[in-house]
């Protein structure tokens, strides 16, 4: 099993995973040629991507998707109610619409969407299930519902936002009504809220962790990093390799 943040931040995001004989993206926020310019720094050739998983129809998860897998001759996998709202992105794709809460088989990976609390149409964390373990991915959600902290339990990688700062965003130069968006129910999550969300799912096989979505204003990922390494070092279950995404290139490549 391979993973990678390609991008991860407020101008763009793309996860790329290989799993037993898959190789995916979830989202494709770049453009497609910034997207494939990056697949290849971790060498990846774009004809070795079997499809596109969207988790919801927001420019920073879409933008590069429907040229993407156009020019691949991938499906684009989306959500109902995301596809109706992004329909002119796809015009010309062969897309395949999935349900919320309803798992299914995808070559040979399980993929269950679960919904997740976010300002869009539907929005989903996914995990995804092979033969060499679980890979949960939660970002862009307001909140770390139940139902989201029992999708993500027993996962061998996960993928979990890690937006802001609190303080930082409190005392940040956003306005005060985008500030009471990114706290809200439907925003995003703090470093600390996300770090609250590990603990429940700390378990001895978890050998990755992914910091996502920092922002650039409200957030330092060396900030990011030292919640979550503090929240690490109070255990002693596991000691997963802690990887922090960036907005301008590639991560390094967890191998598990």
């Amino acid at each position: 099993m391979r993973v990678c943040l390609l991008a991860s931040g407020s101008k763009g995001n793309s996860l790329f995973i290989e799993a037993g004989e898959t190789k995916f993206l979830v989202d494709a926020g770049l453009s497609a040629r910034e997207i494939l310019h990056r697949l290849a720094s971790i060498g990846v050739e774009g004809s070795e991507l079997s499809a596109i998983f969207i988790s919801h129809e927001h420019g920073d998860h879409i933008r590069g998707a429907g040229t993407l897998g156009r020019r691949l001759g991938i499906p684009v996998l989306i959500g109902y109610s995301a596809h109706v709202q992004s329909r002119e992105v796809f015009k010309r794709n062969n897309v395949i619409e999935f349900e919320s809460g309803c798992s299914f088989l995808f070559r040979d990976v399980l993929i269950d969407p679960f919904p997740i609390t976010h300002d869009s149409c539907d929005p989903v964390g996914f995990v995804v299930e092979s033969r060499e373990g679980r890979v949960g991915i939660a970002t862009d959600l307001g909140i770390a519902t139940r139902l989201v902290s029992e999708k993500l339990k027993g996962c061998r990688v996960l993928v979990l936002e890690s937006n802001h700062d609190e303080g930082m965003l409190l005392n940040g130069p956003y306005p005060w009504h985008l500030k009471q968006r990114i706290k809200s129910r439907h925003g995003h999550l703090s470093n600390c809220e996300s770090a609250r969300l590990l603990e429940d799912l700390i378990n001895p096989g978890l050998e990755g962790l992914f910091l996502a979505h920092l922002s650039e204003v409200n957030n330092d990922p060396s900030i990011a990093a030292h919640v979550f390494r503090e929240k690490l070092g109070g255990q002693d279950v596991c000691s997963p390799r802690l990887i922090v995404g960036d907005q301008y290139a590639s991560s390094s490549v967890l191998q598990v």
